[in-house]
């Protein structure tokens, strides 16, 4: 099965999160006032379907909820630019730091996460009210317990 050069790209920047060009950096941050009509690099979409795969429980909620930190982090000053910056980021996802592999075996997964990455990066509203941060709810709350909680979504606790 012949797949099309922009799907190709698309799965060789999953694999990796490469770096993002000025050209690519996500809409959600240059400008948030067109969020519902705006169009979104492959790029970006992927490093967030990426983040949403190791980080977000398997319902819809719990996968939007997780992409919306790192939306709401990419147009946060504090934070990279750019979706696949926030992701990217240091340590601030365990699992880009864990040593294990970062390919997205699980096809089920795989395209719930790619649903949702496209969904939340063309305006799905927010459910995490601005949330910056999240941990698991089976983690003890650590220095998050000085921020201010809004909430638990699908496993995740979510701050600002």
């Amino acid at each position: 099965m012949t797949r099309p050069i922009a799907t190709v790209c698309a799965l060789l920047a999953l694999a990796s999160c490469s770096q993002a060009t000025e050209a690519q950096v996500s809409r959600a941050s240059a400008n948030p006032s067109a969020e519902a009509t705006r169009m979104v690099s492959e790029v970006d979409q992927s490093c967030l379907a990426e983040a949403i795969y190791f980080e977000a429980g398997g319902t819809a909620e719990a996968r939007a909820a997780v992409a919306h930190v790192i939306l709401n982090r990419a147009r946060d000053p504090r934070f990279p630019k750019s979706v696949c910056g926030v992701v990217r980021d240091g340590c601030q996802f365990s699992y880009r730091c864990a040593g294990k592999s970062l390919a997205l075996n699980d096809r089920k997964k795989r395209e719930g996460a790619h649903r949702t990455a496209a969904a939340v990066l063309n305006g799905t509203p927010d459910t995490t009210n601005g949330a910056l941060f999240f941990h698991s709810a089976r983690a003890k709350a650590g220095w998050f317990a000085s921020r201010k909680r809004v909430g638990e979504i699908g496993g995740n606790i979510f701050y600002r």
